[in-house]
């Protein structure tokens, strides 16, 4: 895939500051709205997608639905084993990863400049044309409201939502513990989300605008908790956090995640790439 915007490239060598600025400028170019060239009902799965000998994997998109791609990795040493699987009308259709060396460590909130590039790496090795991206990660429930799902989906340009597996920054709208599976809340912004705004200062007779991080309005709906799943019996299994990427609305990931779960907690895209991107790395180790 090409790069809609290559100058937000993360790039590793930034400093803290200028990371921040620069997600600060993807959150600008977001699109948290919906803008999707399909219909979400479109993608919606009746039964878990199964790659054996039942034939529901073919290879090479072979009709007009959306093919969704989702996004998962796996950790080598200082190596990312970047997986993307590509599902169409409930049957994988690709399969392919890259495997690239990270650059810096983990830093909460820069997980982009860590992880970014390997994931483009696999974009790059990806022969159909994706409609929506699901990743194992945040979008608009970030401090900056550029989470991974969004820079790489403003770089693509492509529909994309975060799916995380704990809360990063916000608030829940009601308590989350012991939800049944089908249930959802607001997570709204909150003191640790920031929004970017402009200010002037006014030196010895001249104007410079300098950017600063001020508090998002209160009450923005930054994405959901979703209960995908719950047992029957006491132990209880923890919500996903799920925020938009780029061109898909707070309301309508929800949706969208619902619909492609198909029995598991997590969304099937994600779920089988996070199990490529094992079985990718067990042929490295």
């Amino acid at each position: 895939m090409t790069l809609d915007r290559p100058e937000f490239r993360p790039d590793p060598d930034l400093s803290h500051e200028e990371m921040e600025a620069l997600q600060r400028d993807i959150a600008d170019a977001a699109e948290f709205e919906d803008d999707l060239p399909f219909d979400p009902e479109a993608v919606a799965l009746n039964s878990p997608v199964e790659a054996d000998a039942s034939g529901n994997e073919r290879l090479g998109a072979s009709s007009d639905a959306p093919v969704v791609v989702g996004v998962d990795q796996a950790f080598l040493e200082e190596r990312a084993v970047s997986a993307i699987v590509a599902i169409q009308d409930g049957a994988v259709v690709e399969r392919v990863h890259s495997v690239t060396p990270l650059s810096i460590p983990y830093i909460p909130g820069l997980l982009a400049f860590r992880e970014g590039g390997p994931i483009l790496a696999a974009f790059e090795e990806l022969s159909v044309e994706p409609d929506l991206a699901i990743f194992d990660g945040s979008g608009r429930i970030h401090f900056r409201q550029a989470g991974i799902a969004t820079h790489i989906g403003v770089m693509l340009d492509l529909p994309s939502i975060g799916v995380a597996k704990r809360l990063l920054c916000g608030e829940p709208a009601e308590p989350v513990a012991d939800r049944p599976a089908g249930w959802s809340t607001p997570i709204l912004a909150d003191a640790s989300v920031v929004d970017r705004r402009e200010t002037t200062e006014k030196r010895a007779g001249s104007e410079t605008t300098r950017e600063q991080g001020v508090e998002a309005p209160e009450g923005t709906v930054i994405g959901h908790a979703y209960q995908s799943r719950q047992w029957d019996r006491e132990q209880s299994i923890n919500p996903l956090y799920i925020s938009p990427g780029h061109r898909v609305s707070a309301s309508t990931t929800v949706d969208l995640v619902d619909s492609l779960c198909a029995g598991y907690k997590l969304p099937e895209p994600t779920r089988l790439a996070d199990r490529h991107a094992d079985d990718a790395k067990a042929q490295y180790e």
